[in-house]
């Protein structure tokens, strides 16, 4: 499995899977934007030398796609484009016939910092709901690891979807190049 953390965050995992069985989803906008590499942010962080060498698009990129994903569809059609430091944007098409809009990055100001998806549809707008529990997320990973052995039945972050994954942000990686 891919450790996707919001797909096993109790609140997110159940909003996604909520707003995935309603449909009808025109558009969203996804901004997640870190401070790590700030300019003056001590990080607390330990040092990450992949991060900081393929920034925002392939450390928080893969969380969210595997948000928009389940909810929009697989993305049929990709457009990025550089913003300041190691931000990227991203447009989206979806086989929903959905777009979205992409936010990403690890060196955004430390009051520009966060995260949030938006959905705008045929039900008005929903926005993700926030988490800050990561021990709990992982927990549910391992749960949902022993399920899927015990019952032989893949999950939907599974090698195939972690691959989906790699194949999209390097598309969009080639494009910035």
């Amino acid at each position: 499995m891919v450790f996707c953390t919001l797909r096993f965050a109790p609140d997110t995992e159940t909003w996604i899977e909520e707003q995935s069985a309603l449909g009808g989803w025109f558009t969203a906008q996804a901004r997640w934007l870190g401070a790590r590499y700030a300019h003056g942010v001590d990080s607390v962080s330990p040092p990450s030398p992949w991060r900081r060498e393929r920034g925002g698009l392939w450390d928080v990129g893969p969380h969210a796609l595997s948000v928009l994903i389940p909810i929009l569809g697989d993305v049929t059609s990709l457009s990025a484009v550089p913003g300041p430091a190691d931000t990227v944007h991203l447009t989206l098409r979806h086989s929903s016939g959905a777009s979205s809009a992409l936010t990403l990055g690890l060196s955004a100001p430390a009051g520009a910092a966060g995260t949030r998806v938006e959905l705008l549809g045929d039900h008005g707008k929903s926005v993700m709901p926030k988490w800050n529990d990561p021990v709990t997320a992982f927990r549910g990973a391992i749960d949902e690891l022993r399920a899927a052995i015990r019952t032989d039945r893949p999950h939907p972050c599974d090698i195939r979807f972690g691959l989906r994954l790699t194949e999209l942000l390097a598309e969009a990686e080639s494009q910035l190049s």
